[in-house]
């Protein structure tokens, strides 16, 4: 039996990725399961701090994806509650999960990014959107990708061709976000590459390979098996994995970033490596990006989890502004 004490892991909740959630920490709990942890498996609700207050856990290992798992709260309660968490503070959190806000971080410290502009509803409601959206091509030219500004699971993300296809995915985004972002498009070698740090520093894990056989790796690419195929390693030159692994890592960094995260890249035709985003909440599901980097490593999930509750557990908890 494991020497952790009761763990919880964190799942669910109301976002639009609660059943992608509900997976990833079913998969999680029975990792830790055959490992001999003490684990049990919480759906969030309303419920969730007082049971916790009533019945503390040695840490909590965050399994939800979206809003509620990625935008700080729920951090930010467990912190004020005393209950240590696996991964981000709630400030750091709220960083990543705003992409254009992570970009501007990540790309004012010169790592490559796609030109892009965000533009709220409001004012694309209010400044004229046709017009907005011509000076948007002319700044940006197509093709674009229009993605929610906060938001996880590809889901309001469009690949725009056209200029008539860009009226319908602006409305299909601010359906899942007030802030849209509208992002030069880049061809090239999709990558997901994860950092895990149980102590010693941020690590990269080697790099995942994204082949959509769609073309695009939208919601339903992500969670159908066999609807995308992954390398993992990826199928890099070797400069270009120092170079994927170096950028997720300067990524965490400068988001105040702990114990894991996952930064989605691109590698252009010409050989640069680019930052799109970066998730705090990675997946955990079966077709999810980390476990496939942790297994490409030769790490066990569940030993992985483990030890990131331990050092959670050890770490105790941080209220906002503290030293982490």
């Amino acid at each position: 039996m494991s020497d952790l004490g009761h763990v919880l892991v964190l799942a669910g909740g109301l976002s639009y990725e609660r059943e992608v959630s509900l997976s990833s920490g079913r998969r999680v709990t029975d990792a830790l399961a055959a490992l001999g942890v003490e684990v049990e498996l919480v759906d969030i609700d309303a419920h969730l701090l007082p049971r916790l207050l009533q019945d503390p856990p040695s840490a909590v290992f965050l399994a939800v994806h979206g809003i509620e798992g990625e935008d700080g709260g729920l951090r930010d309660a467990l912190d004020v509650s005393g209950v240590p968490y696996v991964g981000a503070t709630g400030s750091a959190a709220r960083l990543a999960f705003d992409k254009p806000v992570a970009k501007a971080i990540v790309g004012r410290a010169g790592v490559c990014t796609p030109a892009s502009v965000a533009l709220q509803h409001a004012a694309f409601r209010d400044l004229g959107g046709p017009a907005l959206l011509e000076r948007v091509i002319d700044r940006l030219g197509l093709p674009l990708v229009v993605k929610p500004a906060r938001g996880g699971s590809a889901l309001g993300v469009t690949v725009v061709r056209s200029a008539s296809e860009l009226p319908s995915a602006m409305v299909a985004c601010y359906s899942y976000d007030s802030v849209a972002l509208l992002e030069r498009h880049v061809a090239g070698t999709e990558l997901a590459v994860s950092v895990i740090d149980d102590g010693g520093g941020p690590v990269a894990l080697p790099a995942v390979e994204i082949e959509a056989l769609s073309g695009t790796f939208d919601y339903t690419a992500r969670y159908t098996a066999g609807m995308t195929e992954y390398h993992a390693p990826a199928r890099l030159t070797a400069e270009q994995s120092v170079a994927a692994g170096q950028a997720a890592v300067r990524a965490h960094e400068l988001l105040g970033l702990r114990d894991l995260s996952r930064t989605d890249l691109i590698v252009a035709v010409d050989g640069t490596v680019m930052y799109l985003e970066t998730n705090v909440a990675p997946g955990m599901t079966t077709t999810s990006l980390l476990p496939l980097a942790a297994s490409a490593a030769g790490l066990d999930l569940g030993t992985m989890c483990r030890d990131l509750l331990h050092r959670a557990a050890l770490r105790g908890f941080s209220l906002p502004g503290a030293p982490v």
